[in-house]
């Protein structure tokens, strides 16, 4: 997809998820207007409280931004950014991430502050790149997709955070917590370039984020990021004990080395059930969402479709021959 780079008085149209008490959105509405009415930049918020009219939020700020040359920015957790860049990629717009959830592994893998304010800073330094985004079927993904057990933990973490609180401490338990309880292993047939190939798992991960594929110590799988592939995990369908092991790997940055684990990179692939069974939908997770999905799911690689702001490298002012700091030429 052809895209030029924003004019220096783009627009930004601004799709902040709510999430929390009114006194911390006004906080956070203050800080994103302060930052950029004081750089002369022109913006539009919209606040949403319901997270059921988000889709229709960044559709409707989506089609502004393309009409008058702007750029749209999602303010929240993963699953805010992606519903948000699901509608840049389809109105062809720039996209820019104010990250504001528990991992924020998207923007951090981009080099965008966790800091709102700092955030706001980087957007107004950042230079609009192509960034390679997953698809399934035809929702996108930019950090990952997963059917079986993750998606019940996803279902169960946000249960759990309602109660105790959002937290990572509170998100690792809750994961603990599901993996080692009951449930049912997948059994899916695989087609990857052409060859099929049959796995009893009980989730079947796919990364698109090389930060994600480090912290749980899969090398490989990094590299084949760089190289414009997706990376899948699959645990083998094991007892608590070694499921145990390989969260215990996981946590500690070596699931590489595990025996239990098929791990593979690819650039497309469809997952079929088995033949004879009488399931037609999957739950299916895409960046922290759950929804279902007719089966076969596949997953495809899609590259220059989402233009990312990524921000520049501040340049340090230049010393001159007496030590003092001087402006470039």
């Amino acid at each position: 997809m052809q895209m030029t780079e924003p004019r220096p008085d783009a627009p930004f149209l601004v799709v902040l998820n709510a999430g929390s008490g009114h006194a911390e959105t006004d906080l956070r509405c203050s800080t994103i207007r302060d930052v950029l009415e004081g750089a002369g930049r022109r913006c539009h918020l919209e606040v949403v409280h319901d997270a059921s009219e988000l889709g229709a939020a960044a559709k409707k700020m989506a089609a502004r931004a393309r009409t008058e040359g702007g750029i749209l920015v999602a303010a929240g957790g993963d699953g805010t950014l992606n519903t948000v860049a699901h509608e840049a990629v389809q109105a062809g717009c720039p996209f820019g991430v104010l990250p504001q959830g528990t991992f924020n592994y998207f923007g951090r893998t981009h080099s965008i502050p966790e800091d709102l304010a700092e955030a706001v800073h980087a957007l107004l330094r950042a230079r609009a790149r192509p960034v390679q985004i997953g698809r399934v079927n035809e929702r996108i993904f930019l950090v990952n997709a997963s059917v079986g057990l993750y998606p019940k933990l996803l279902e169960e973490r946000e249960h759990d955070k309602r109660q105790y609180g959002r937290s990572r401490v509170v998100a690792l338990l809750s994961a603990l917590k599901t993996a080692l309880g009951r449930h049912r292993n997948l059994r899916i047939t695989l087609e990857l370039d052409g060859q099929p190939r049959h796995l009893r798992t009980p989730t079947l991960f796919v990364g698109n984020n090389r930060l994600q594929m480090e912290q749980v110590g899969m090398p490989p799988l990094q590299h084949a990021l760089d190289e414009g592939r997706l990376a899948a995990i699959a645990p083998r369908a094991v007892g608590k004990l070694r499921m145990l092991g390989l969260l215990v790997r996981g946590a500690m940055g070596r699931l590489g080395e595990a025996e239990d684990v098929d791990a593979f990179a690819f650039r497309s692939m469809t997952v079929r059930g088995p033949l004879l069974s009488g399931r037609r939908r999957l739950k299916v997770a895409t960046d922290g969402e759950v929804c279902r999905m007719a089966l076969p799911l596949r997953f495809e690689v899609l590259d220059d479709q989402l233009h990312l702001l990524v921000p520049e490298p501040e340049v340090a002012p230049e010393a001159g021959a007496d030590g003092r700091a001087t402006a470039a030429a």
